[in-house]
């Protein structure tokens, strides 16, 4: 990844807008990807109301709303505020959490009690926008998670295990802990880190501070890729989910207003979205309905591991619309997943092994990740070859 170029951290919420080409940009977070049909139809209307029309997933599983040209920001807090969207001022931009999404109650739980946690404390408002928590096994590289271990969860100081137990009943004490810890050594050392991997020795400073440390090395937790949540997915409770891609994490018409009707869906890091709790008919039903609605819930879509930044014309800084290029050129394949980006900052780059397809003045080049192994040719070809093992 490029160097960062700016050490001021200007990361978009709901409140503090984004001025992007197409107009203001707002971004709304969800902990865990968790959110009702209720919530996300009130998103839906104002997308419709102020912006184009679309929601766009992040890989966070967040939500962000575009084009938000005619949008009174007063006016749009309030609607996020009465559906209970933006339950804190102060914090929205450090809400950050993720978990599976198959979370179960108890991960549940932990996410929403980490949530109101967070947001009742006032030190942790001086978050980085980009710091992020875990509750559970995630595809994303946290910089505090805690990981279910047996009858307890361990303590993951941006990926690396610390060897440090908790009870359920202290992990959101831990990592709001580990969160003051990060804040503390950053003051003691001056630094600007937006991660706490980019904190010096972070991961050791911060356990330092918690207690005795066991740290090993980089945690390979396995974590559900995305093809193994598509389509019906046993719980353990007996109930069904239903897991859909979201094509280039694009949702609008009459998919997003299918998924209004869900009494419960989770967002995915991978911009997909999950309907759990069904029934065996009623997840066939929904199968059925999201298929027909434009979110594939087949793992062999063309649409499987194929993720992109916004591009043109969203983004000033991209050189393509590489939106438009990859529905033009994508195919399945079962090898690596691939992000099409805009310009070399690599907005929503997969944090595993992908290709990379990056528009330049002279074209796309088109290199797996993590190594830059080049390949060259035509971009559908080169991609192609590129994802294959």
């Amino acid at each position: 990844m490029p160097a960062r170029q700016s050490d001021v951290d200007a990361c978009p919420g709901a409140l503090r807008l984004h001025a992007a080409a197409d107009g203001p940009l707002a971004r709304v977070r969800l902990p865990g990807g968790l959110l009702t049909g209720e919530r996300l139809a009130v998103l839906a209307s104002l997308a419709a109301t102020y912006g184009d029309g679309h929601l766009e997933l992040t890989s966070r599983a967040n939500v962000q709303i575009r084009a938000l040209r005619e949008a009174d920001p007063t006016v749009l807090a309030a609607h996020l505020h009465a559906a209970g969207l933006l339950p804190s001022e102060t914090h929205e931009t450090v809400r950050n959490i993720a978990a599976p999404p198959l979370a179960d109650a108890t991960l549940r739980g932990l996410v929403a009690g980490l949530d109101r946690a967070l947001c009742a404390d006032p030190a942790l408002a001086a978050l980085p926008g980009r710091f992020l928590f875990a509750v559970g096994k995630v595809p994303l590289t946290a910089d505090v998670a805690a990981v279910p271990d047996g009858d307890a969860f361990t303590l993951h100081l941006a990926a690396h295990d610390t060897g440090l137990r908790i009870p359920a009943n202290r992990v959101v004490e831990a990592l709001l802990a580990a969160a003051h810890a990060f804040l503390t050594e950053r003051a003691r050392t001056a630094s600007k880190a937006w991660r706490l991997h980019e904190l010096p020795d972070g991961p050791n400073r911060v356990a330092a501070e918690l207690g005795p440390s066991l740290m090993s090395a980089p945690s390979s937790a396995a974590v559900e890729d995305e093809t193994s949540m598509i389509g019906l997915l046993p719980q353990p409770d007996g109930l069904v989910a239903v897991g859909a891609l979201v094509p280039l994490g694009r949702l609008g018409g009459k998919a997003l207003q299918l998924l209004t009707t869900a009494r419960r869906l989770v967002f995915t890091t991978w911009r997909g979205v999950v309907v759990p709790d069904l029934t065996h008919e009623d997840a066939r039903q929904w199968a059925r309905a999201l298929a027909e609605a434009g979110l594939p819930v087949d793992a062999t879509s063309r649409w499987a591991g194929v993720t992109a930044c916004a591009g043109r014309p969203g983004c000033a800084k991209s050189l393509a619309d590489v939106r438009a290029d990859a529905d033009d050129t994508s195919a399945w394949s079962d090898g690596l997943p691939v992000h099409w980006i805009g310009c070399a900052r690599g907005c929503g780059s997969p944090p595993g092994p992908h290709v990379r397809v990056e528009a330049t003045p002279a074209g796309y080049a088109v290199t797996r990740q993590p190594g830059g192994e080049t390949f060259t040719g035509d971009t559908a070809h080169a991609v192609a070859a590129a994802r294959r093992n």
